[in-house]
């Protein structure tokens, strides 16, 4: 049984886990989806009631019915590097593609549809406060006087993008920054802004979960007023912490819910240790955490990738939920 990879060709993140795959001796083929048609192929058969399905990459044929994992790790759009690009071909590539990747009893890092609901900030906040994990605050707003009053009531305010990095390419992050007290929030008519109570952190936490395992790592704040841990400066580490139960409880309750195997959670810790929930990113980095902490996240990707286990029911695989 072949471990799948969906990723684009510069990955350093799953280079570490295609290390860790190899050396187990579990078959794995990599592959962008950007790459299709052209270096990558593929063909599905229906015929007769049964489904026949191959991918080629790199000279390699694998059966879909031979995956044991697929994981969706950061994929580039189909057919963006065909000879003549076009949406058309990108939407009948995507849907030839991941229709019959849906077909495969594969288990998945992460489900397409769950990742695709699972990226929307709006829905992590509600289910992260569901869960009983502690959320700041947060408007989400396109009018100026409902911004106003926000301010009012919660003076010290961060503004950050509601859907995340910037799409250029390559993508670029916007950070998180203060809100000035003077601000007049006019500008709030012109497009959707995310205004959150500041948190007076005294360190940040990522939180990364890999199936039922969970591997923290801490980062003092340098400085009080420090905002986007991302900005920070690189001098103070990363290192090893453990997580308290109640929010392994609560972040165990959010993963069932949303359906994933995978996600990196980012939360500040103030000075009474509370864990304050601000996202959770369902295809994170982790190759930053593992350097500087010796955690051994790639090996955990490769050992649920590699494992046998079966998916537990879902909403996104056609059986019901309890998630809204």
């Amino acid at each position: 049984m072949t471990v799948l990879i969906l990723t684009c060709e510069e990955d350093v993140t799953a280079d570490m886990v295609v290390v860790h795959l190899n050396a187990s001796g579990v078959p794995v083929v990599r592959l962008d989806p950007a790459d299709l048609p052209g270096a990558v192929a593929l063909s599905g058969e229906y015929v007769h009631g049964a489904f026949r399905g191959h991918l080629q990459s790199a000279g390699r044929l694998v059966s879909i019915s031979g995956l044991r994992s697929i994981w969706v790790r950061r994929p580039g759009t189909p057919a963006t590097r065909a000879p003549e690009p076009s949406d058309w071909l990108t939407e009948e590539s995507s849907q030839a593609l991941y229709g019959m990747l849906r077909g495969s009893d594969a288990r998945w890092m992460n489900h397409p549809d769950a990742a695709r609901r699972a990226r929307h900030k709006p829905w992590q906040l509600r289910l992260a406060q569901r869960c009983g994990l502690p959320v700041p605050a947060t408007l989400i707003t396109s009018f100026p006087q409902a911004a106003r009053e926000f301010a009012e009531r919660y003076p010290d305010l961060v503004v950050k993008p509601v859907s995340g990095a910037h799409p250029q390419d390559p993508p670029r992050a916007v950070p998180t920054s203060r809100v000035a007290p003077d601000t007049d929030f006019s500008a709030v008519a012109f497009g959707p802004t995310l205004l959150q109570r500041r948190v007076a952190k005294r360190a940040d936490i990522r939180l990364t979960v890999v199936g039922e395992r969970m591997l923290a790592a801490r980062k003092t704040a340098d400085e009080a007023d420090e905002v986007d841990v991302r900005f920070a400066a690189p001098d103070v580490p990363w290192q090893a912490t453990e997580v308290p139960p109640r929010i392994a409880t609560a972040v165990s309750a959010y993963l069932r819910a949303a359906e994933l195997a995978y996600g990196a959670f980012d939360f500040a810790e103030d000075a009474d240790g509370t864990w304050w929930f601000l996202e959770c990113n369902q295809s994170g980095q982790f190759g930053f955490i593992e350097i500087e902490t010796g955690q051994p996240i790639a090996r955990a990707v490769a050992d649920w990738l590699a494992s046998p286990g079966t998916e537990p029911s879902s909403q996104v695989n056609g059986a019901s939920s309890t998630v809204r």
